[in-house]
């Protein structure tokens, strides 16, 4: 076999186009470009917004840097004419703290418009339930001196984001409602920081699911221990939005624990409701004192046989591990009742995931010196999360391979597969290699996202 580099007609990661007609479709490239445009004195040859998403669907595809939309210049056959390098850092230096609001705006104005197009919750089933935000922070180390950037609790030297997610567990993922970049000394429990988190999300959300409008799904907002505060629990109160939150284990908690009849404790149940061997749940409202928090507020224990070889803690009591979390839903609107809030909250640690894929996509380094380019750099990683999110929900919801494919994996099926191009009677044809597995599925996805918006 011999090789030369002088193929002609052919072109890589084909399926990225789906992602840059995605953004056009819902708006999101108008949106971007009006919320920025008023920083130029005249029309720029590179619509901002088009750069923008171009960026997030590089990011999608693997870039870890602004250099990433590169990837897209090199295939302007396909993807039409794409900014340079040094256009990309001139619009990102445009996305000033100040504009973020209206930046924020067109998301959400694109977002009601995928939700339109399928890529919305299924809100007309018999019991939907709420939707649910996810909120937690992570750490992205720095590996030199950048703006704001600080020691962490975790003796690294970095960012310390918070991020809010809409759970979508029928795709295993999840959509970035709302990020706040913060220096890595930034407390992990800052009531401050939670609060407008959560404003944040709940404005990101179209206007006919937020919380008090009529007919509504409602929204509950699921955090670590360290959303355990009284001033974000009371703000979520007054927002009209549930909270379930992971709690201190105590001296006082500590102490029920043996406290509590046996047969009180009733047993885990799992996601399918079969039974969780080896875990039991039991409402400990009545045996400690949380009269400080809303009215409503229930304390739920989860006690567990550890893992063979795990570190049993001082908290934990009687040789199982001993976690709390405190809600404020009526236990008589879930199914099965207070095991039922149990699992709702465990499966809290699906944004574990979410916060993994977009370390993945993006959110692992922040490329800039300066804090307004990293700032802008999240806006971006959330924007390419996003279309990933509703391509799957479009396209792939239907396929569990890909619906349900990480991101790695949704790249090696779908983003990076190959194609020739052809043109004749006045048409280019994006032609997919015949031979690749999810050829098919490859040009099902354009096809899905065009039919959505017609």
């Amino acid at each position: 076999m011999k090789v030369s580099a002088d193929g002609e007609g052919v072109v890589s990661h084909a399926g990225v186009g789906m992602l840059r007609e995605l953004a056009e479709r819902t708006g999101l490239v108008a949106g971007l470009s009006e919320s920025l445009l008023d920083s130029y004195k005249g029309l720029p040859v590179h619509a901002p917004g088009r750069v923008l998403t171009d960026l997030a669907a590089a990011v999608a595809d693997g870039a870890t840097n602004i250099s990433g939309i590169q990837t897209l210049t090199d295939r302007q056959d396909v993807f039409g004419p794409v900014a340079s390098m040094p256009t990309t850092w001139r619009v990102l230096d445009r996305v000033t703290e100040q504009r973020l609001p209206a930046i924020r705006t067109a998301r959400t104005d694109a977002r009601a418009r995928a939700w339109d197009a399928g890529a919305g919750p299924d809100l007309g089933a018999e019991d939907p339930g709420p939707l649910v935000i996810d909120v937690d922070a992570t750490i992205s180390i720095a590996h030199s001196e950048k703006e704001n950037a600080a020691a962490t609790w975790k003796r690294s030297f970095g960012f310390h984001p918070l991020l809010a997610f809409l759970d979508r567990p029928e795709i295993s993922g999840g959509e970035a409602l709302a990020g706040i970049l913060r220096p890595g000394n930034a407390g992990a429990n800052t009531a401050a920081d939670h609060i407008t988190e959560i404003d944040q999300a709940v404005e990101a959300l179209p206007e006919h699911v937020r919380p008090g409008v009529e007919g509504g799904p409602g929204v509950l907002v699921r955090s670590d221990s360290a959303g355990a505060s009284h001033a974000f629990a009371d703000h979520c109160r007054d927002l009209g939005v549930e909270f379930s939150f992971g709690y201190f284990i105590t001296q006082p908690v500590q102490q029920v624990v043996d406290q509590i009849p046996a047969h009180l404790w009733q047993a885990a149940i799992n996601t399918d409701s079969s039974i969780r061997e080896g875990a039991w749940v039991v409402d400990a409202t009545d045996y400690v004192n949380i009269t400080s928090w809303p009215a409503g507020t229930r304390l739920i224990l989860r006690k567990e046989r550890p893992h063979p070889g795990a570190q049993l803690s001082f908290t934990d009591a009687d040789g199982h591990r001993v976690t709390a979390f405190i809600t404020d839903t009526d236990p008589e609107t879930v199914d099965h009742k207070i095991q039922g809030l149990e699992l709702r909250h465990r499966q809290h640690a699906r944004v574990e995931d979410r916060i993994r894929q977009a370390k993945a996509t993006g959110l692992a380094r922040f490329p800039a010196e300066g804090f307004a380019e990293n700032l802008a750099w999240l806006q971006v990683v959330m924007i390419a999360n996003d279309l990933i999110t509703w391509t799957k929900l479009i396209a792939y919801q239907h396929h569990p391979a890909i619906g349900r494919a990480e991101i790695a994996a949704f790249r090696y099926m779908i983003l990076h597969t190959a194609a020739r191009i052809t043109r004749g009677a006045r048409q280019i044809r994006l032609r997919v290699d015949a031979g690749w597995r999810w050829a098919t599925e490859v040009a099902h996805g354009y096809i899905a996202i065009r039919e959505a918006f017609t």
